[in-house]
């Protein structure tokens, strides 16, 4: 599983994210630019330039029609992923540290950062597709303050108008966008900042990762913590593989520490682990610097990883990888 190399951010990246069919991969840094690579080769199609400060955050609609990014520059930005032009951008007191669209790309999700007096924020946007995409609406449809610690990472559920929630505090919870009101909440789901939250294709379920050295899988209806997976490491991403049972978890010690340890002490590894069985399986070693972000390709045909280090590599799973029995000699009937 030799790894392709990408070489197109100065500095550490902050998420990647495949587009729906896979064929695209879209990374964002905090060098002030997004780049969108064909992820059979790694090879670069483009950049999205106008940002002024780190891009914290991207996604990209189920159509590669339109993408969103937020940034420290406090704006959300609406892009059009066939030209790179910039069609729109909403602006703000803070930094928007978190976008996500929901499943038919018609809406945006964003959270804004708590600072300087003001609160963190989430608000929702419609997203209208008419025409070149410039004619937006200025205002969210809805935005809300959520009580107590801020947001930290958030993404659409099943459910109409409920999004799901992780929070600095290690809470996960769900929210009525509408009302802005808290319909569900885990406050022990973690015991530090949650990091990343991943939906599972079908959306019913999700994984998250905290600082707290675990990851859980939690139902996204009833926020049930649902399975557990203990590192001894920082986490800072977690993903899922669809037709194959494992998550994927990427972290290591903050960089400020890093120069003190070699790579194997940092634990710049992807881990593998079992879905089921909550075992790890095995690892994958590259970055010389904390994984910042995990995407796994919507088939399960490969998985990228973004280091603290600016690189992205990306890995195309073996045979062996398809071939290998991961409950034994059980089959499992999709």
């Amino acid at each position: 599983m030799r790894p392709i190399l990408l070489q197109g951010h100065e500095r550490s990246l902050t998420q990647i994210k495949f587009n729906k069919e896979g064929d695209l991969l879209f990374s964002c840094s905090k060098d002030n630019v997004i780049n969108v690579w064909y992820s059979h080769n790694g090879e670069r199609l483009g950049t999205y330039e106008g940002n002024n400060g780190s891009v914290w955050t991207v996604d990209v609609d189920p159509e590669s029609r339109f993408m969103v990014s937020g940034a420290a520059d406090n704006t959300l930005r609406l892009w059009a992923v066939g030209t790179g032009k910039c069609l729109y951008t909403w602006e703000f007191p803070t930094a928007v540290k978190r976008v996500a669209f929901n499943e038919s790309g018609s809406q945006v999700v964003c959270i804004t950062e708590q600072r300087m007096g003001h609160q963190c924020a989430i608000r929702v946007f419609d997203i209208n597709p008419e025409g070149d995409g410039t004619k937006q609406s200025k205002d969210p449809k809805y935005m809300f303050n959520p009580i107590g610690s801020k947001a930290t990472v958030c993404a659409f559920t099943l459910a109409h108008n409920i999004i799901i929630t992780g929070h600095e505090s290690g809470k996960v919870a769900l929210f009525n966008v509408k009302s802005g009101e808290e319909v569900d909440n885990n406050e022990r789901a973690h015991s530090d900042v949650v990091t990343d939250l991943q939906l599972s294709k079908d959306r019913t379920y999700c994984v998250t990762s905290s600082k707290d050295k675990a990851a859980r899988i939690h139902d996204t209806k009833n926020l049930m913590v649902i399975k557990t997976f203990n590192t001894e490491t920082p986490l800072n991403s977690a993903a899922l593989t669809p037709n194959r049972p494992f998550v994927l978890l990427g972290g290591g010690q903050d960089a400020m520490n890093v120069t003190t340890t070699s790579a194997r002490q940092g634990k710049f590894e992807t881990r593998f682990w079992h879905k089921v069985f909550e075992e790890e399986v095995g690892r994958v070693k590259g970055h010389f610097g904390p994984i910042n972000t995990i995407a796994v390709h919507p088939a399960g045909t490969s998985y990228a990883s973004g280091g603290e280090d600016g690189f992205v590599r990306v890995h195309h799973f073996d045979d062996s990888y398809f071939k290998a029995k991961p409950y034994g000699d059980l089959e499992i009937i999709e």
